[in-house]
């Protein structure tokens, strides 16, 4: 089956790596690894963009009193283990993968350069970005939103552990409706925490979907590449039906 997307980029959570016992888990980012292989078998060129909440949470040290940026660049740095954790893994099942970081580390990591990432992505190599944009005060959200549309992604697919997007938490609102198609003024109007204003604009700027959609689901990476009406799509009203995922 031709895929609906021949590009995308994944955003993934550090939360999406943690387990009961440790902050990154061997099992489940195992298992990571084959839901984006499984992906790139149907063809599709796959970037993703990690997280490093489930190591180091710079809020909290915020508001203990930690300098900003400090806290912020040591959540790049919990990022750049995430990254790597996942690249182990894609290799460990014969998935070729590059480990791009927006802080030089070359010892352990490729630079973040634009045309080396996408001549990657055309080699058939999953392309791992760290460090966030290698500047504090942005999140790994927008971090996501840039990469995408630098290397000419054609939606983002953000992995969560909910379905979709809804209009009140479905854990405590038992009346909380799922949204399947979504503008993005529309989620800023809500207060729909998708993803922060910085990304979404730059999402809304330059026309690059927004898949919501629930990882724990197997097989939910491929449904969504495939064109499956998967979780909630984030789209320009105006561009109408031909952002919908294909469908």
């Amino acid at each position: 089956m031709k895929p609906a997307y021949r590009r995308i980029l994944l955003k993934l959570s550090g939360e999406a790596f943690a387990g009961r016992e440790s902050s990154v888990d061997f099992h489940t980012t195992a298992v990571m690894a084959e839901e984006i292989a499984q992906a790139v078998r149907c063809g599709v060129s796959v970037a993703v963009v990690v997280g490093g909440g489930n190591i180091w949470r710079g809020k909290a040290h915020q508001a203990g009193g930690m300098d900003r940026s400090t806290a912020d660049y040591m959540g790049m740095l919990a990022t750049v283990i995430n990254a790597l954790a996942l690249q182990d893994a894609l290799e460990r099942i014969g998935v070729p993968s590059r480990v791009q970081t927006a802080i030089q580390m070359q010892e352990i990591a490729e630079p973040y350069i634009r045309r080396r990432a996408i001549r990657h992505l055309e080699k058939g190599r999953v392309v791992i970005f760290g460090a966030g944009t290698g500047n504090p005060y942005f999140t790994t959200d927008t971090t996501a939103a840039l990469r995408a549309v630098e290397i000419g992604g054609e939606a983002i697919l953000k992995a969560t552990k909910v379905d979709g997007i809804y209009s009140a938490d479905p854990k405590l609102d038992p009346k909380a409706t799922r949204f399947e198609r979504l503008d993005y003024l529309e989620v800023l109007q809500r207060g729909l925490a998708i993803m922060d204003s910085t990304a979404l604009a730059l999402c809304m700027d330059n026309g690059m979907p927004i898949i919501v959609f629930d990882m724990n689901v197997p097989g939910n990476i491929t449904r969504v590449v495939q064109g499956e009406p998967i979780g909630t799509i984030v789209t320009n009203a105006a561009r109408g039906e031909a952002d919908l995922v294909k469908q």
